[in-house]
């Protein structure tokens, strides 16, 4: 029997209720989905984004120019900035694009998924695109998770409070929050499932290959603190794809102004997707990196002497000892959210340190070093203990894995343990003399690292709980 569907997604918002209101998942009228290539085809969604302005600044590594704060009326930016836990953030967040935009994203891998089976045309395709959507559908899971309840704690996470997992389409489903593990083995399953399925060279970039599923499936492990597991899992994706960008030798050769390097043309990138849209780091206020950050660079790393600028009072506090990415993505593709080849090798080094492997951990970091420190001391030696080795990770993706979700994710879980926990300290201003200078903290366990959910998501779900001990204004 032909079978057919005119896409209709509920919005992201209405988990709790039946829809009234449809949106189509393609921008250019209403899309007759038939055949299982036109299923396959949803898949490509170059343009994903993903916003960070709920937590951006919650972060050591990144920075507000002085005149955005000071006199500023309060908003989640300057709450975060300022670590503020006297405010009730529910009261700021009317809505959030990044939840809603998620949400949105797994309507449509549900979609893929559930109905592709009944679609005509060619069998093959089906399983490619099922598979293709499920791990999707986890990474969307993985960091909603991740920004809006504890991170994975192996002694809690069965009873810490999670997310909603939307597992299936149905316009009128009615989903209850799950826990942190719930919603870890459901992706954990995700993964599994759609691996057997994954082609190691998709039809294009925009679909999900099994160098990225890998990958992903190692960053998973890491953060249950499955060691093992993630180390295998990290090898496997870099038997398919171990490329790392030589910014030694594209440093030399001129760097972005001389020699243009698109999104399509860098090798390292694993998947596609975006904070805001494919233009964003072209707004240089938005992407200021801490003094912190910057020192932690030096003076021969490719990663920050290609790409930031330290001298345009526009965007910066001359003297702040800032500086801000200054690269439009016309001269250089630069990943934020999706993730690289360079974070496999960081994922496979924090595995080996955890297992006391610690010369397989720095040969692994010097491996990326090598593609990136331009003179000096670019083969680190090898510490004597797992904290030590360590701590040379987190300093690599700090550096390497900027803006996006990264740092976030990682404070929140090095946190829940007391050898690589970290009390932020932000002394502002720097520059400015006409107001007091402050002492800024942000302690390991504070409840700004959860975000609470958003109005509008919590009066269309009064049955969602907060997972911070914030209250709701309504």
């Amino acid at each position: 029997m032909k079978s057919y569907l005119k896409l209709l997604v509920c919005l992201p918002v209405l988990l709790s209720v039946s829809c009234s209101k449809y949106t189509d998942l393609v921008p250019k009228g209403n899309l007759l989905v038939e055949s299982s290539k036109d299923f396959y085809e949803l898949v490509s969604l170059p343009n994903r984004g993903y916003p960070i302005n709920n937590f951006q600044y919650l972060v050591d590594d990144q920075y507000m120019k002085e005149s955005n704060v000071i006199g500023a009326r309060k908003s989640i930016d300057i709450v975060n900035f300022t670590f503020d836990e006297t405010e009730n953030r529910v009261n700021l967040l009317t809505s959030s694009s990044f939840y809603n935009q998620a949400y949105k994203y797994i309507n449509r891998w549900n979609t893929i998924i559930d109905l592709v089976g009944a679609s005509s045309g060619d069998e093959s395709i089906k399983p490619i695109a099922k598979a293709e959507a499920r791990i999707q559908r986890a990474y969307d899971h993985f960091l909603l998770v991740n920004v809006y309840a504890k991170a994975y704690d192996p002694a809690t996470a069965a009873t810490d409070g999670g997310i909603c997992i939307m597992d299936k389409y149905d316009l009128e489903a009615k989903p209850v929050k799950s826990t942190v593990k719930q919603v870890y083995d459901f992706i954990q399953k995700d993964i599994d499932e759609a691996i057997p399925h994954l082609l190691v060279t998709p039809i294009n970039v925009y679909h999900p290959s099994l160098a990225f599923a890998w990958a992903f499936k190692a960053k998973v492990h890491i953060f249950k603190r499955e060691y093992a597991q993630a180390r295998e899992a990290a090898l496997k994706s870099l038997s398919y794809n171990d490329k790392l960008f030589d910014m030694v030798a594209y440093a030399a050769s001129g760097g972005p102004n001389v020699v243009a390097v698109t999104a399509a043309n860098n090798p390292e990138v694993l998947s596609y997707a975006y904070m805001t849209g494919y233009n964003e780091l072209n707004f240089g206020y938005s992407y200021v990196i801490s003094p912190e950050l910057r020192a932690l660079f030096g003076a021969n790393d490719a990663r920050f002497n290609l790409f930031f600028n330290t001298t345009l009072a526009t965007w910066l506090d001359i003297g702040a000892g800032t500086a801000y990415y200054n690269i439009v993505v016309t001269k250089f593709f630069y990943p934020t959210v999706g993730m690289k080849t360079p974070e496999v090798y960081l994922l496979l080094a924090e595995a080996y340190a955890r297992e006391n492997k610690l010369t397989d951990a720095v040969n692994t970091l010097n491996k990326l070093r090598e593609k990136r420190i331009t003179s000096g001391t670019v083969n680190l030696p090898v510490p004597a203990t797992i904290k030590e080795t360590m701590h040379l990770v987190i300093a690599e993706r700090r550096k390497e894995l900027l803006f996006g979700f990264n740092r976030f994710f990682d404070l929140k879980r090095f946190n829940l343990e007391s050898e690589y926990a970290k009390t932020t300290v932000r002394i502002f201003p720097i520059v400015n003399k006409t107001v007091p200078q402050q002492t800024y903290t942000l302690k390991p366990n504070s409840r700004l690292y959860i975000i609470p959910f958003a109005q509008d998501v919590l009066k269309q779900n009064p049955g969602l709980t907060l997972n911070t001990d914030e209250v709701i204004p309504f």
